[in-house]
């Protein structure tokens, strides 16, 4: 057995000790973070599931059982990490999926209590949890810190100091960032907000931290705003240097101890109507709010989501920056690949020092996904030392990977032939990209969402009954987070419009267990197209710089657009990097990206 079995062994005796039956253990943190500080890990920790890229999943513990529900993106990784550590996987996701609430619900009897740690679960998903469980007479415990009894060497709060993310790079200064904020208050008639979501907060002050939160220069904090002036950030005062002192001060923002945001809504005046996001904010501190609650909020992931023209020219300053460290980092494996010492693991090193070189990137955008082969097919895939394989042979090579410099968030698949390619893996290479490209050219009306542009990526592979379960495109952050909503390209329905300015990634894939895996991912900023009789049309833009891999495309099944789709993707590519290069550099890319005929 592992040690995660001694860990469980911990968690049952304080769920006795405190009259807990069940405990369900939540994955994220106060603020409901996709990838949250070491601090908040704890079920990680417990279960042995876990990356520095983090892995979604929630834990349930029983007196007999212990389960952890993840998505389709980690079945693979779940459950090899949980074998003999005590814990079983459960799918959340696909045609074997069962519902965790609905799971605690039938294997709990009338009268019997489940705990949580209110801070670490969102007003929302308590919401549901809580109708069902008092629907079968089972009570809920919302304050049930587990880690605080069973974790007694639990990582520290992060203490990293905050800096200023410079206004001529932003485009736009906290005090109008603030008054946008405040006009969508009144939408929502309420004249109040809290701020939980961590993107939102740095987006709002114009701040920034580097080490909070891998790969995000977001920071841990809370910010609230009235109409009647108040501004107060909640932030541990260790953080603060004097030049962020004097930012917040210029903008008339106080500041108070992280801990003391529970006690300070508990103290709101009567007549504040505050508005929360409830599937931002923790069910901890909604428990605490002594004024009226409003649920919304929205409103400022919208705001934050469109990105302004400054942002956008800065971005793209990235992307050819970006583009340089992509260069000569294939230029490396394709000179390394023939003597058979290049690693997963080596690989990994070797692009983040590439990306590091430049003193704009501050950190990558998330931890590298180097799959060699059967590697490949794993969607969210960390190397290893105990996973780490030679890059030899014949094969596939599938790199996502990206950066944080301060001029925007980069993210890009490639996937590239090392050796020669099979006829087969050509012809899913190019039934990805088909896919990629039919969204890359579409044009649509005003208002309309990703859902309904989601199967433009997914219908040549399903007329051969092939298909990826994961999103085509998530919204990204601008030096903040690598994955941001509330647009998104999926399945899965959501009623937000896609909007000139919002930047997006397309990435349609395809996974063989056990043999290969293909992505091919760029990030598009949607624009206006034209306007007509019948109203405004959108279009998307690739701001991604870095050619596809044209050994890899079966030109006889793709038409004459697709064909000049490419070869205008990369004369743009070309274009946009050579000035940037060496002479050697120049003339690789060169070749990279001759047209296909």
């Amino acid at each position: 057995m592992k040690k995660n079995q001694e860990y469980l062994d911990r968690l049952r005796k304080a769920m006795a000790d405190h009259q807990v039956d069940v405990c369900i253990i939540s994955g994220t943190d106060p603020h409901q973070s996709e990838l949250p500080p070491h601090h908040w890990r704890g079920r990680e920790w417990l279960t042995g599931f876990e990356s520095e890229n983090g892995t979604n999943g929630t834990a349930v513990v029983t007196a007999d059982e212990a389960l952890v529900w993840t998505d389709s993106r980690y079945f693979i990784q779940a459950t090899a990490q949980l074998e003999g550590t005590g814990f079983k996987m459960m799918k959340e996701d696909g045609p074997e999926a069962v519902d965790l609430i609905d799971w605690v619900t039938e294997h709990t009897d009338s009268g019997k209590t489940v705990g949580i740690d209110g801070m670490t679960f969102s007003v929302s998903y308590c919401q549901r949890l809580q109708q069902e469980l008092n629907d079968n007479g089972i009570k809920l415990n919302t304050d049930f810190p587990q880690f605080d009894y069973i974790y007694p060497e639990r990582p520290a709060r992060p203490a990293n100091k905050l800096f200023v993310h410079d206004e001529k790079i932003v485009g736009q200064s906290v005090d109008s960032k603030i008054e946008a904020v405040l006009a969508e208050l009144k939408g929502e008639l309420a004249n109040a907000i809290l701020i939980s979501a961590l993107d939102d907060l740095a987006w709002v002050t114009n701040l920034r931290a580097a080490g909070d939160i891998n790969f995000s220069p977001m920071y841990v904090g809370f910010l609230y705003l009235s109409e009647q002036g108040d501004r107060v950030l909640f932030v541990d005062d260790v953080k603060l240097t004097d030049a962020v002192k004097a930012h917040l001060e210029k903008y008339h923002i106080s500041t108070r101890p992280y801990d003391s945001v529970k006690e300070f809504v508990s103290q709101l005046p009567k007549e504040t109507r505050l508005l929360i996001d409830p599937q931002k904010t923790a069910r901890g501190i909604y428990d605490h709010i002594g004024c009226t609650t409003v649920f919304g909020g929205d409103g400022v992931a919208k705001l934050k989501s469109i990105k302004n023209d400054t942002m956008i020219s800065n971005l793209a300053t990235a992307m050819e920056k970006d583009g340089v460290a992509l260069t000569r980092f294939f230029m490396m494996v394709e000179r390394e690949y023939p003597t058979g010492k290049l690693t997963e693991v080596e690989l990994g090193k070797r692009l983040r020092a590439l990306r590091l070189s430049d003193p704009t990137c501050v950190d990558e955008s998330f931890s590298p996904i180097l799959g060699w082969n059967e590697h490949g097919a794993i969607v969210h895939y960390e190397a290893t030392e105990e996973t780490d394989v030679a890059i030899v042979g014949d094969g596939l090579l599938l790199v996502d990977s990206g950066g944080q410099y301060i001029y925007g968030t980069t993210d890009i698949t490639r996937t590239v032939a090392l050796g020669t390619p099979t006829e087969e893996q050509k012809h899913d290479f190019t039934l990805v990209m088909k896919g990629h490209i039919a969204l890359s050219n579409a044009i649509f009306p005003a208002g309309t969402t990703g859902h309904q542009l989601d199967v433009l990526a997914r219908q040549f592979l399903w007329k051969e009954g092939k298909a990826y379960y994961h999103g085509t495109g998530h919204g990204v952050g601008y030096f903040i987070n690598c994955h941001e909503g509330p647009q998104n390209i999926r399945l899965n329905i959501n009623p937000t419009p896609l909007e000139p300015g919002m930047i997006t990634s397309n990435e349609p894939g395809l996974y063989l267990e056990g043999r290969y895996g293909i992505r091919c991912e760029n990030l598009i900023v949607t624009e206006k197209y034209e306007t007509t009789e019948f109203g405004e049309f959108l279009h998307f833009h690739p701001m991604t710089l870095f050619p596809f891999d044209r050994t890899l495309f079966q030109v006889e099944i793709m038409s004459a657009e697709e064909i000049k789709w490419v070869n205008d993707y990369h004369s743009l590519v070309r274009s946009r990097l050579t000035p940037l290069l060496t002479a050697e550099e120049a003339e690789w890319l060169k070749q990279k990206t001759e047209p296909l005929k």
